[in-house]
């Protein structure tokens, strides 16, 4: 327990840390947002960028286990969407961003870490597996569904062209093409242009967290609390039962993969989860979201730690 807590304490002091200077008056929302703007077009894609390239395709290249954590993602997702969609009367935007909150976790600053501390520096790779699935495919999936939603009304090609071109401006999907283009060439960048890469990479994850608390400053959760609670859910529990039967469905799957992802699945949605809500208008409900559900995760990824070392499959 004291572990875990080592690993999420310093996420929740930086929450606080926004939360407080928010609640001074050393920050107003503008500026809030501003750096949430940071984040989204420079941080986040350089982050992207980095993991992309630090690893050649065929490290990480394991078929079954991409095919098993897309399954899973994919499952989840589709869950969430239909019940936002069809149960709740949510729109298309809305229930793509409350479904992606329940698919995509947070893969390199809570997941990863747990994962070395219990199973060492293999988790690295299934990182990088990770990350190829919930890159490529899960935010463009939401992220498309969600640009489609805001242009309701326009029908046909215009809908797909509009939504294209969008998304062609996407800082993130800019970043995963090329990220890509360099991996499957084999271009190194530059020394200067990797460090510079580097510094905005090491600025997402803080800045992401201090947006987060300052967007929750005033922040008024009633009528928030179902749909908080269904995205806590799904992402803390049916992400990792989705990803262990995914595993014994798809033939070929290691069970060390198995085991590091399960870890990857059952930690809290990704910590920039607001900042790409905050392009629909939806940061504070995001916020609300990663919150509890990161406090949540505590208790629950301790839980499968302790359930896993009682099973004899964790060193105790």
């Amino acid at each position: 327990m004291l572990t875990v807590l080592g690993i999420t304490a310093p996420i929740f002091l930086l929450i606080a840390l926004g939360f407080a200077s928010a609640r001074a008056g050393l920050v107003n929302r503008e500026q809030v947002r501003g750096m949430g703007t940071f984040v989204i077009y420079f941080a986040l894609p350089a982050l992207v960028l980095k993991a992309l390239t630090e690893r050649s395709l065929g490290e990480v290249l394991d078929l079954p286990y991409l095919s098993a954590y897309a399954l899973a993602s994919l499952a989840v997702f589709a869950a969430g969407y239909a019940l936002a969609r069809v149960v709740r009367r949510q729109g298309i935007t809305t229930s793509a961003i409350l479904a992606m909150g329940m698919s995509v976790p947070n893969t390199g600053f809570i997941g990863y870490p747990i994962a070395f501390m219990v199973l060492g520096p293999d988790a690295a790779v299934v990182m990088a597996l990770g990350m190829l699935v919930e890159n490529l495919l899960m935010i463009p999936l939401a992220l498309t569904l969600a640009e489609i939603g805001t242009q309701r009304g326009v029908a046909g090609w215009q809908l797909l062209r509009e939504t294209g071109l969008r998304l062609l401006r996407n800082p993130v999907i800019i970043a995963i093409s090329l990220g890509l283009l360099l991996v499957i060439f084999d271009v190194r960048l530059p020394a200067l242009l990797a460090r510079v890469i580097d510094m905005l990479a090491g600025a997402s994850a803080p800045v992401a967290l201090f947006v987060i608390g300052g967007t929750l400053c005033g922040l008024k959760v009633g009528g928030m609390a179902s749909e908080v609670l269904q995205t806590a859910f799904g992402k803390l529990l049916l992400h990792p039962l989705a990803l262990l039967l995914a595993c014994l469905v798809v033939p070929g799957v290691d069970s060390h993969l198995m085991l590091t992802g399960l870890l990857f699945a059952s930690a809290p949605m990704m910590s920039i989860y607001p900042i790409l809500g905050q392009r629909f208008g939806l940061e504070q409900r995001c916020a609300a979201a990663l919150v509890v559900t990161t406090v949540l995760a505590f208790f629950s990824i301790s839980l499968l730690l302790s359930v896993l070392r009682g099973q004899g499959v964790l060193p105790a």
